[in-house]
């Protein structure tokens, strides 16, 4: 089957949206999807560009996506953060992970990053097998930290 990588367009994030969704289901979170349509188009194309993404487009149809957005390595530099590379379930081995993998990789470089940086579900063995194959580093000794939209609230409740 031939697919394009491209750059991502407005009139495609309903169909993005869909492979978050896909990724969610697959993660065991199907309801953690907050966001919508209308948030990536205008967080993706607005005014103030939070993120950048690639589409894999087959036969007129959004089967993958890679996004990426600006970080900062205060021992590196610059540096990009992959949030997600999603292929369709029923695109999965045709090769489609590798040709966005390679274009975050294109892009990355353009940009004169230090580094490339994203993560993965400790569970999720075909995807390790699939980053270290490519020679990613999967640092297994470093624990995700993230406070969420109530855990901001309760902290600067407490700041109070």
């Amino acid at each position: 089957m031939e697919y394009a990588i491209r750059d991502a367009r407005p009139d495609d994030m309903e169909q993005v949206l869909a492979l978050v969704q896909e990724l969610a289901d697959f993660e065991k979170e199907p309801d953690a999807v907050e966001i919508t349509k209308e948030d990536l188009v205008k967080d993706g194309f607005g005014e103030t560009k939070l993120f950048h993404c690639f589409v894999a487009e087959t036969d007129g149809d959004i089967a993958g996506i890679a996004l990426v957005y600006p970080r900062y390595s205060t021992w590196k530099g610059p540096a990009i953060h992959l949030e997600d590379l999603i292929v369709s379930k029923k695109m999965r081995g045709s090769g489609l992970g590798t040709a966005l993998l390679d274009e975050v990789v294109r892009y990355g470089h353009g940009l004169g990053v230090k580094r490339i940086c994203w993560e993965v579900l400790d569970w999720n063995e075909p995807a390790i097998a699939f980053y270290e194959k490519k020679g990613a580093n999967v640092l297994r000794d470093w624990d995700v930290v993230q406070l969420d939209e109530n855990g901001i609230k309760k902290y600067m409740e407490s700041l109070n």
